[in-house]
């Protein structure tokens, strides 16, 4: 295999985040996943790059407890556990307790639940930490604090950045404002942020803003985004909804960005 970024398309046409990562050195490397409609997709397509019937992951990264990002995970992880050969699960949430004061449906609760399952196989990662799997190296530069009491689910998103075949991919989840600007008060001017690629936090639209993305000064942009939500449509036309992606992708456009890569033309292959 090669030192590749895997942007999965989304089965059901709605907002979600799945990223495969593979490497030289044949490891195998999951963000996410999305929805529990996506998983059939997600191992079908281990299954091509690995050439196994039942492919080894070697690390799954949670980014955060939404479901969009998270359900297909804990519904493959309970009832299809052989599907796939799980070594290690990364992840660092808030309790069900602290989300739930925004009254969302997140799988927080869930993952607590099936944690007896597969708490063997649990690390949890903090802001600080680094990562090495096989030639893929991890830095994590924020996970959930409890001082954000407002966007708490999003703002509960690990950010890290990878570091594979000389190139550098920042990676976001659902990070909103909030955590953007604390991470740029930490790390702002030390060129830790600074990264080839970004995953576009929220899907593109209501999360980290334009000072974050400047600091990174990416070439490319993965964006977690449907044709509607890429083109803020909810059916009464280009930019007529309430979305903020247009707004961002002008950003990102002045910033520099030149390659664009959105789960609306489908499944997304990126060589570092």
């Amino acid at each position: 295999m090669k030192n590749t970024v895997h942007m999965l398309k989304s089965i059901t046409n709605i907002q979600m985040m799945s990223f495969v990562i593979t490497t030289e050195d044949d490891k195998v490397i999951v963000i996410d996943g999305g929805w529990p409609q996506d998983m059939p997709y997600l191992v079908e397509y281990l299954q091509g790059l690995t050439g196994l019937e039942k492919p080894c992951v070697h690390a799954w990264i949670l980014t955060h407890p939404h479901n969009d990002h998270i359900r297909g995970f804990i519904e493959l992880m309970e009832g299809n556990p052989d599907a796939l050969d799980v070594e290690k699960i990364y992840y660092n949430f808030p309790s069900a307790q602290f989300i739930a004061r925004e009254d969302l449906d997140t799988g927080a609760a869930e993952m607590y639940r099936i944690l007896p399952l597969i708490a063997h196989k649990c690390c949890i990662v903090s802001g600080g930490d680094e990562l090495d799997v096989g030639a893929a190296h991890f830095e994590f530069y924020y996970s959930h604090d409890s001082e954000f009491n407002h966007n708490v689910c999003n703002n509960s998103s690990l950010i890290f950045r990878m570091t594979l075949g000389g190139k550098t991919v920042l990676f976001t989840g659902d990070a909103g404002v909030e955590s953007g600007k604390k991470v740029l008060r930490m790390y702002g001017g030390t060129g830790k942020l600074k990264a080839d690629y970004v995953q576009m936090a929220h899907h593109g639209q209501n999360g980290c803003d334009r000072d974050f993305y400047e600091e990174v000064a990416p070439k490319g942009a993965f964006w977690c985004a449907p044709d509607w939500l890429w083109n803020n449509d909810a059916g009464k036309g280009y930019n007529t909804h309430i979305f903020k992606t247009i707004e961002v992708r002008g950003w990102m456009e002045e910033i520099g960005v030149t390659e664009n890569y959105v789960i609306m033309n489908g499944t997304q292959v990126v060589e570092l």
